[in-house]
């Protein structure tokens, strides 16, 4: 296949809808459901594929706006393919459900550029790492004690090294449950493992800056969203009071908005189904690695093994309770999950651990049993 011969044929969307087992909640949402927003981009006899976790919305404005600024464009030029993009959508804003359609759109196009290269994604992009820690991740507000231990098993037995709940239950009505409920993780976790807990911007700044004075008795290291991540100068000054790491960064959808969060936080969250894909991820983590800061990935584990095995200061990846349970019902192909990383293919033709997988791109693709979970 030549750089020349290879126009982007065919967009096509589809809407996926997953049920979550109960109601779940956090500091500040409550859902029941998870809806992904998947596209496929053809090209010289090959399909990406990329996602989103959005609303339907993401895949009609991806018909609408989208659509016509990726077709018959060379599969090979993903940066000149980003940009018109991000163009197509300046009358309605491009961040938000634009860019997380933009996101989508992106890992698909650089999937299919990796399969019109014959080569796993992970090698195009470079890698630093064999294999991408993980921390687990959940600890909803509303599980029981019994649900949490399950989960702090499950993480247990996939080797996970460092733990994430949720806490500010209530818009931080509950602040003694919120500790009773660290404690709890920390009997359940034991004491060699790092403790991590996620607010989602549910306290006010006394607040958070009294609750995570209280979190250093459990050896908690990381904080976050102690206040909503659109308050830098809040984020800022807790940085300043607080001995565990301040991170934010899951809403970030461009540089800009990286940049700005950057001075306020100990580590950059991105996650690539809203911040551009791995075009605007990369992007994002190049202005981390400017200002010494490390980055994380948010959510969407599978996703972000290629690309965070791809930069030096990547700090680890969530393994997201809801997504480690979807994505395997969405796609084959997961990397798997042992010894507290997301395993990665080799490059020898066996993988480095059973089931990675050496298919070229990211390695997945949507299991045809996945229908029973579309919608529209």
């Amino acid at each position: 296949m030549t750089v020349q011969g290879a126009p982007i044929e065919s967009v096509e969307t589809v809407c996926y809808r997953f049920p979550t087992e109960q109601p779940e909640e956090d500091g500040t949402f409550r859902w029941q459901a998870t809806t992904v927003v998947a596209v496929t981009l053809t090209a010289g006899g090959r399909t990406g594929l990329g996602w989103t976790y959005s609303a339907a919305a993401a895949a009609g404005l991806i018909d609408e706006l989208l659509a016509g600024a990726v077709r018959g464009r060379n599969a090979f030029d993903v940066a000149a393919g980003w940009s018109a993009m991000h163009r197509a959508v300046r009358n309605i804003g491009n961040r938000g459900l634009a860019m997380q359609a933009i996101s989508a759109l992106d890992i698909a196009w650089w999937d299919l550029k990796a399969q019109l290269l014959d080569v796993r994604l992970v090698d195009l992009f470079g890698r630093c790492r064999d294999a991408v820690p993980v921390y687990g991740s959940g600890g909803f507000t509303n599980l029981s004690d019994e649900q949490l231990a399950t989960q702090v098993a499950g993480w247990s037995a996939a080797g996970c090294r460092a733990m994430k709940i949720k806490i500010g239950e209530h818009w931080g009505t509950d602040p003694d449950r919120d500790l009773r409920r660290v404690r709890r993780l920390r009997e359940l976790a034991g004491p060699d493992v790092q403790l991590m807990v996620d607010a989602n911007g549910g306290y006010s700044i006394g607040q958070a800056r009294r609750i995570g004075q209280l979190l250093d008795e459990y050896g908690v290291i990381w904080f976050e969203e102690p206040v909503s991540s659109d308050d830098l100068a809040g984020l800022a000054e807790l940085r300043t009071q607080l001995r565990c790491d301040v991170a934010a960064g899951e809403y970030v959808s461009d540089g800009y908005e990286a940049a700005r969060l950057l001075p306020a936080v100990d580590c950059l969250q991105l996650d690539l189904t809203r911040c551009g894909g791995y075009t605007g991820w990369l992007r994002a983590a190049d202005l981390a690695l400017a200002q010494n800061r490390e980055v994380s990935g948010h959510c969407a584990p599978s996703l972000h093994a290629a690309v965070a095995a791809a930069v030096p200061h990547l700090r680890h990846v969530e393994w997201f309770a809801d997504h480690a349970r979807l994505e395997p019902l969405l796609v084959d192909g997961c990397p798997p999950v042992a010894d507290g990383a997301l395993q990665l293919a080799d490059g020898s033709g066996r993988g480095d651990r059973p089931g990675t997988g050496e298919r070229p791109g990211h390695g997945m693709t949507l299991r045809p049993d996945a229908e029973r979970w579309r919608t529209g």
